[in-house]
């Protein structure tokens, strides 16, 4: 099954979908135990380092120093790389990324590449690319290999199969890659056996590897990735020929800036002090890896909102999922609900910049937030995710002022808040609301409280109960009093 989804799927919008998730008790279930055991875990080895949050903004100050030079960052990773015996190739687009690849692989005569996790390619849709000229993309992490043999997409950054439980991971290997006359139980131990030897060919046999990356540093032309299984050191140093495909905001000035990434990146992710597989390459090396390296530097609409002052601090992400694991909404949802390889709070604000807000399905995703806080508070590089929320739901409602039109559901909420917003500009007309309000909500409320508003208003008291109008305002009491 395709790994993108249809022009219908991904105009949805995420009001549309959600409902379906919420009501998937199962799915529910699955998401709650993962991510309160990851964001415990998470908790307890930060709580470790007494230089957190020093740490934190050494990342975001770094980041933001990226940002405000890629230009030079850029161009000195392209020839670091170059000198390191590495071929540079420059993406505007997604097709054109696309194109890149499959020349590359089709110059090599194969049918068959292994790939590192990556989202990078998942957001160019690279397997679907390279399934259109007959070659094969076997995905190598665990996560991602459940989430291909089942035909579906990622539904986490970090843990693409986290909506799965072990006995859906059972029943799926037991159809597809189980080995012959074995019944497999759900135990993890026999089944990451299952998929390590059904890979181990894979890897032996494959000419041509595909990565992402975590980091490429501009000084030295290095590209990392950090793992836990092994697969991405298998897929970056078995094959001749390695392929990393990087959007342009990976990089990193030097060297030992990866000392405060290495750090913030393990314990925010994995909740771990290190991963297990920390792979370093710079070019390439004779009789030690492969023997031919691209780079493939993405944009794919990364300019275009740097031009945000606001937006642009969403391409300080290192991709280590710690939103999601705090987040309300995507604890509830889950990731398909998003229509997007980056769901949860970054996703909302990354996802719409990159497509656009004025399409449907990434314009809805603003709204997809309480604005708890909870996601600024775990990020690593300190992206104010809240903020950027509020300013794309901002930039959501004035596009569409300017076409014209408003998403349906929030004609009323829109209407209220001018009404309110003339209602707010005099204190006569201020003065006269609380009067109007008490007469009106007589209809509305039921033993001391709002618990149900008419028509669209519903989704104000879906959730809540509202507080009615008190028989004394303030500025009345205080009348009185004096």
């Amino acid at each position: 099954m395709s790994r993108l989804k249809s022009d219908k799927e991904n105009d949805a919008t995420f009001e549309e979908t959600a409902s379906k998730y919420l009501s998937d008790n199962q799915l529910r279930s699955n998401l709650r135990h993962a991510t309160h055991t990851i964001r415990d875990k998470r908790s307890a080895i930060v709580g470790e380092m007494e230089d957190w949050e020093e740490l934190r903004e050494a990342g975001r100050a770094i980041k933001e120093k990226v940002l405000r030079h890629l230009d030079t960052y850029l161009l000195e990773l392209e020839s670091s790389v170059k000198r390191a015996g590495g071929q540079v190739h420059w993406a505007n687009d997604a097709s054109e990324a696309n194109r890149i690849i499959t020349g590359i692989v089709k110059s090599h005569k194969v049918t068959d590449v292994v790939k590192v996790k990556s989202i990078t390619t998942d957001e160019i849709g690279l397997n679907d690319a390279l399934a259109a000229e007959g070659i094969r993309a076997l995905e190598t992490d665990l996560a991602e290999l459940i989430v291909q043999l089942a035909g579906e997409t990622s539904s986490h950054i970090l843990v693409p199969a986290i909506h799965k439980n072990r006995s859906e991971i059972r029943e799926l290997f037991s159809r597809t890659i189980g080995r012959d006359n074995l019944t497999l139980t759900d135990q993890p131990a026999e089944l990451a056996e299952t998929a390590r030897l059904y890979l181990r060919r894979n890897f032996m046999e494959a000419k041509v590897g595909i990565s992402g990356a975590n980091f490429a540093v501009a000084e030295t032309g290095t590209v990392a990735v950090v793992e836990s299984e092994g697969n991405g050191r298998m897929c970056t140093t078995l094959p001749e020929v390695l392929v990393s495909v990087v959007g342009i905001e990976k990089i990193v000035p030097e060297w030992k800036d990866l000392e405060v990434f290495m750090q913030l990146l393990p314990r925010s992710s994995t909740a771990e002090r290190m991963n297990p597989y920390n792979s370093f390459w710079t070019g390439v090396t004779k009789n030690d890896g492969p023997k031919e390296f691209h780079l493939v530097l993405l944009d794919n609409g990364r300019t275009k909102v740097l031009k945000d002052r606001v937006g642009r601090q969403t391409l300080n992400c290192i991709r280590c999922s710690a939103c999601l694991n705090v987040c309300p909404v995507y604890e509830r949802t889950g990731g398909h609900a998003y229509h997007s390889v980056y769901p949860g709070p970054i996703g909302a604000i990354l996802t719409p910049q990159l497509k656009g807000i004025e399409n449907r399905g990434p314009a809805s995703l603003p709204f997809a937030s309480s604005l708890c806080g909870a996601c600024y508070e775990v990020c690593p590089v300190k992206i104010n995710i809240p903020e950027v929320l509020q300013h794309l739901r901002g930039q959501v409602v004035r596009h569409k002022q300017e076409n014209g039109r408003f998403f349906k559901e929030r004609d009323p909420e829109n209407r209220i808040m001018k009404t309110l917003s003339w209602a707010f500009s005099t204190p006569g007309r201020y003065r006269k609301i609380p009067k109007l309000a008490r007469m009106g909500q007589k209809f509305v409320v039921k033993n001391g409280h709002i618990s149900r508003l008419p028509g669209k208003l519903s989704g104000w008291t879906a959730m809540r109960d509202v507080q009615p109008m008190p028989e004394q305002t303030f500025r009345d009491w205080w009348e009185e009093r004096n």
